[in-house]
């Protein structure tokens, strides 16, 4: 057993086994990741110690380290290990939950100490150093600020051992260097207050999950065994789930099936302050695309299954909706339509939207049900176009072209002023014809782990849309858009939307 070993307790264990030490003795406790130990850390333990008797320090289990994709560097044990073995630290236990707050009620330290970094609310990306000030208090103990100086495990990883590739961190320090931390994350807390309102269909996406049996005998086929399924809100219903987290509100205009409508699913999974109107689209079903997937690491799609009816609405539906888009989309700060071509979004209703939105950001999608017909040529103007690179060529009916050309030709169609071309592990590419002095800005792919593909393109385009329509700098809206995606990549689906506090975190750990 290493000599550190027994200091490790379960916050439980540790609990009990502090009442029986307590006594006249003052307990003090230290909470955080610790990803990469370092002197700051070890001067902190020791201020902490020097203002009690017992040192108590609680570590963040791997489950609800929010730094980003490829965090933590060092998994939970080894984090524990490496604290347990400072002479300066009584005990060590994992923390069972993503902040300190029920750790203080248990182990009901006199101290609570932080590092000086925390003094400051803003600094706080959280939001739960004041809960956690309140439990110290509910249990009778005070809170402790040290004052030694302050270094971040995040910015000693990116420089030092970084898994980015050079150009990557690059990219990330001259951005750091140009604007600053703050201000970047900043488009995305004043993005609170915008009034947004998203256009499209609802999609369920289902995955069934099957493993290998082997090839039919008597015909070429392949055999699988059913193992499960889970069911994502998908479409555009995704897309108002990743705002969701970002703006106070969200109004939300989509397209449901007459039967088998799946509202009961369809509502169940959408954040609480978006604000759905639905079309129930005659003689349809809601579209639902069924995946068949082999379980493992990676998702390894076989095949899909749509259930869908791919004619547009009828012509009264159509003319109920752009009465309904008509009276409501003046008051919007931001339209962000994300147009599936499954029957939806008319001709009339595309023109509609770009005639008289205040700002308009699109995406049109081409898929495997829309055969390249829906291109973004549909909607006259927007403010904002985000494609991949299939569906840029697909406009310009272009394939072996240049893609900057391509962009620059799609833009002056547009009259658009910026648009962000996805090129996976390529990252994006830029272009703002703001200002007569167009440039194109290449942003890099920030992905390390691919898990699935599906939902990177929404998540994209919901949150660079909230720093375009505030007019952010170019570099900063690939960036936050990149990063969205590289989040999104990381889970089956649509699994989890973008958490504003995480999200905002992991931009945090790339900047350092």
């Amino acid at each position: 057993m290493n000599a550190g070993d027994s200091k490790i307790f379960s916050v439980r264990d540790l609990a009990r086994h502090i009442d029986s030490l307590r006594k006249d003795r003052k307990v003090v406790l230290c909470h955080g990741v610790f990803d990469l130990l370092h002197i700051g850390h070890i001067k902190y333990f020791k201020s902490a110690k020097a203002a009690g008797d017992i040192l108590v320090v609680t570590v963040t289990p791997d489950r609800f380290v929010n730094k980003g994709p490829n965090r933590p560097a060092f998994g939970e044990q080894l984090r524990c290990e490496a604290i347990a073995a400072l002479g300066v630290v009584d005990f060590v236990a994992l923390n069972e939950w993503p902040t300190a707050v029920e750790t203080i009620r248990l182990l009901k330290p006199d101290i609570y100490a932080k590092g000086s970094e925390y003094k400051t609310a803003i600094n706080d990306l959280t939001g739960k150093i004041m809960d956690e000030e309140q439990a110290v208090h509910e249990v009778g103990g005070s809170i402790l600020f040290t004052e030694d100086i302050v270094f971040s495990s995040s910015k000693l990883i990116n420089q030092f051992a970084s898994d980015f590739p050079e150009e990557t961190q690059k990219f990330f320090r001259i951005l750091a260097q140009q604007y600053g931390e703050g201000r970047i994350i900043s488009y995305l807390e004043k993005a609170r207050k915008l009034k947004v309102l998203v256009i499209g269909e609802a999609i369920l996406d289902e995955y069934n999950y099957c493993d290998m049996i082997g090839v039919a005998t008597k015909d070429p086929a392949i055999g699988v065994r059913y193992l499960s399924r889970e069911r994502f809100a998908g479409g555009i219903l995704a897309v108002a789930n990743n705002l969701a987290n970002f703006c106070d509100s969200v109004d939300l205009i989509s397209m449901v099936g007459q039967f088998e409508t799946e509202e009961t699913f369809i509502r169940e999974h959408l954040a609480a302050n978006v604000n759905p109107v639905f079309f129930y689209k005659e003689n349809s079903p809601t579209i639902v695309k069924q995946r068949f997937v082999l379980e493992s690491a990676t998702i390894q799609k076989l095949f899909e299954v749509h259930r869908i009816n791919q004619l547009d609405m009828s012509t009264a539906q159509q003319s109920s909706l752009n009465d309904l888009i008509l009276s409501r989309i003046g008051s919007y700060d931001l339209v962000l339509v994300v147009d599936f071509g499954h029957g939806f979004i008319s001709q009339s209703t595309a023109r509609l939207i770009a005639d008289k939105a205040k700002y308009l950001a699109v995406n049109t999608q081409a898929n495997s049900g829309n055969r390249g017909f829906n291109v973004i040529s549909k909607y006259p103007s927007a403010d904002f176009v985000c494609l991949n690179d299939l569906e840029i060529r697909l406009e310009e009916r272009n394939n072996p072209g240049t893609i900057i050309d391509m962009i620059k030709n799609v833009a002056g169609k547009l009259s658009c002023t910026l648009i962000i071309v996805t090129q996976g592990k390529q990252g994006c590419l830029c272009f703002h014809g703001g200002n007569n002095n167009p440039k194109i800005i290449s942003v890099p792919a920030f992905a390390m782990k691919v898990v699935d593909r599906i939902g990177s393109g929404d998540a994209l385009i919901a949150i660079s849309s909230l720093c375009a329509v505030q007019n952010a700098p170019t570099e900063i809206t690939g960036f936050i858009g990149n990063a969205s995606a590289s989040i999104a990549v990381s889970t089956v689906g649509h699994r989890s939307s973008i958490d504003n506090v995480a999200f905002k975190k992991y931009l945090s750990t790339l900047l350092k």
